[in-house]
């Protein structure tokens, strides 16, 4: 074993990663938290930000709390950070769900 790797260390820092596959099917990692969903929208808390993800008919097909994963199945038609740079829309998106 090489002492000295100064590479990023997994259990430091939590990771984030999506994997789509054919638009039917999307695994995330990193995820603290769901916040809301339905079958046309989830709203998830990640170690990057707030993460919506827009479609049809959208199920939960796999929830790990423990290793941060999230597995959505349905039609996927948008995935969007709401973060500083869409501080409006973010702002938007929380007051129409507290209405």
């Amino acid at each position: 074993m090489t002492q000295g790797y100064t590479g990023t260390n997994h259990s430091s820092a939590p990771e984030h990663d999506m994997v789509m596959k054919g638009r039917r099917l999307l695994d995330i990692t990193g995820v603290k938290q769901i916040e809301s969903f339905d079958s046309e929208e989830f709203l998830l808390d990640t170690v990057m930000g707030f993460l919506n993800i827009r479609g049809q008919n959208l199920q939960m097909k796999n929830l790990d709390v423990e290793r941060g994963l999230v597995s959505i199945k349905g039609k996927i038609y948008e995935i969007i950070y709401l973060d500083e740079h869409h501080g409006d829309k973010a702002k938007g998106f929380f007051s129409k769900l507290f209405k």
